[in-house]
């Protein structure tokens, strides 16, 4: 197709990506926990702090956002939870990755109101499907006209309920190592579970992307009470020595770790 053209980041950015770089995430958007919410407060540790004129210039210079996905991440700005919301830098990279393995199946855990979800969609062929995993319809909803408008609503099958339910469901069907991209970006008590059944139904050269592994730096000295921040800390130890796979983590967002299926 024609190349994406080039889009100047004005000021909003700026002041979304402010509110949206860290990307937060809850027992609300895939797990067992719709009750209880999981969020931390934005990190004043990130190696670029979102307000520096570092990051802007980053922005100015690496982003270029489809104008539909520009609309829904300004949609989102205005939602209380815009916090959850995978920065915006990040998803390009997805998205890139995607691009780059020649993905047609991908799965995300954790869906919000669906930024990321587009920006997978856009990139996929026509033949190309999100399985998307929330347990919340009325953030997807939000996401969802925008699907359609960007035309690519038939590439996204979303599945509203428990995401392991979803992953256990693929399982059964035979659909193990047909994947080839996995999103993990929900609750943190259920990641190592999420991260287990993914690298099952991941194809060998597949990519696993776990979000939120920094956790606005509650990883350096994880309370014993927080299971949220026990949970991924010790999700990160395990993938140090995974011999299943190879790994990157990178500080971007709230730290991202690409896990590459051996």
């Amino acid at each position: 197709g024609p190349a994406m053209p080039l889009f100047s980041v004005p000021k909003e950015v700026a002041i979304g990506t402010a509110m949206l770089g860290v990307a937060f995430a809850t027992g609300m958007l895939a797990g067992k926990y719709p009750s209880l919410v999981f969020g931390t407060p934005k990190s004043s540790k990130s190696i670029i702090g979102k307000s520096s004129p570092l990051w802007q210039y980053i922005l100015d210079h690496s982003l270029r956002e489809h104008p539909i996905l520009k609309k829904l991440r300004l949609l989102t700005a205005d939602h209380p939870w815009s916090k959850m919301m995978v920065s915006c830098d990040q998803a390009q990279l997805m998205a890139n990755l995607v691009k780059l393995i020649k993905a047609k199946k991908v799965i995300e855990i954790g869906v919000f109101t669906g930024y990321n979800t587009l920006n997978m969609a856009l990139v996929l062929p026509d033949n190309g499907r999100v399985i998307a995993c929330d347990i919340n319809e009325d953030y997807v909803k939000i996401g969802k006209p925008l699907w359609k408008e960007a035309g690519v609503e038939h590439k996204i099958d979303l599945r509203i309920k428990p995401a392991i339910q979803t992953l256990d469901e693929l399982l059964a069907s035979g659909e193990s190592e047909t994947f080839d991209f996995a999103f993990i970006d929900a609750d943190k008590e259920s990641c190592n579970e999420y991260y287990e059944k993914c690298l099952r139904l991941i194809k060998k050269g597949g990519i696993i992307a776990i979000d939120n592994v920094l956790w606005g730096g509650r990883v350096l000295k994880p309370r014993k009470d927080d299971l949220a921040t026990q949970s991924i800390h010790h999700l990160n130890e395990k993938l140090l020595r995974d011999a299943r796979v190879n790994i990157s983590m990178l500080p971007m967002g709230d730290g991202v770790t690409l896990a590459f299926k051996l």
